[in-house]
């Protein structure tokens, strides 16, 4: 079970990495978008709308590894001062108790609208805009999919953590 765990945990880190580079490419798009407005006024619906495909395939791609490093939003005013153990049992209860079901529940609900989207090969509603929005659609399946990938890694963890035996 740990391997199966650091292979998810490698896949997470990979995908998070790899697609944190995006955020450049975000910049970067944002800054030509800006200069051919207000310099050359020239505007392209197509490129505005890929700011938001890049956005949605950095938070898609990256909430894997951001739950890996535990740097989702946590309320912490107990949990800093409770041992491993018990940080380990607030994090199965969490896991299991929020994350999991919360992850089935988009699948569960976005399944048909993600997959009439495909059916008709939805795109922009703009004449200019990008002729791609299904594949777009899809990141909302992929990312409570990473998450709960990533899910199993942590209640392997967090089991773990509660079977070992304090010293």
């Amino acid at each position: 079970m740990e391997k199966f765990s650091l292979l998810i945990d490698g896949l997470s880190t990979r995908l998070g990495q790899l697609f944190s580079w995006l955020t450049l490419g975000m910049v970067i798009t944002m800054a030509t978008i800006v200069v051919l407005r207000y310099v050359f006024q020239i505007g392209s619906i197509a490129l505005q709308e890929s700011v938001i495909y890049i956005n949605a395939l950095i938070f898609t791609f990256g909430v894997g590894y951001t739950l890996k490093e535990k740097g989702h939003v946590r309320v912490d005013i107990f949990y800093s001062r409770l041992s491993h153990r018990q940080r380990a049992w607030i994090d199965l209860c969490g896991t299991l108790l929020l994350l999991v079901p919360s992850a089935v529940f988009i699948i569960w609900v976005s399944w048909d609208y993600v997959s009439i989207s495909w059916q008709i090969r939805e795109g922009s509603a703009e004449s200019s805009g990008l002729p791609y929005v299904y594949l777009i659609k899809s990141a909302i399946l992929i990312l409570p999919g990473l998450l709960l990938l990533q899910g199993m890694s942590e209640i392997l963890k967090t089991v773990k953590t509660i079977r070992r035996r304090a010293p």
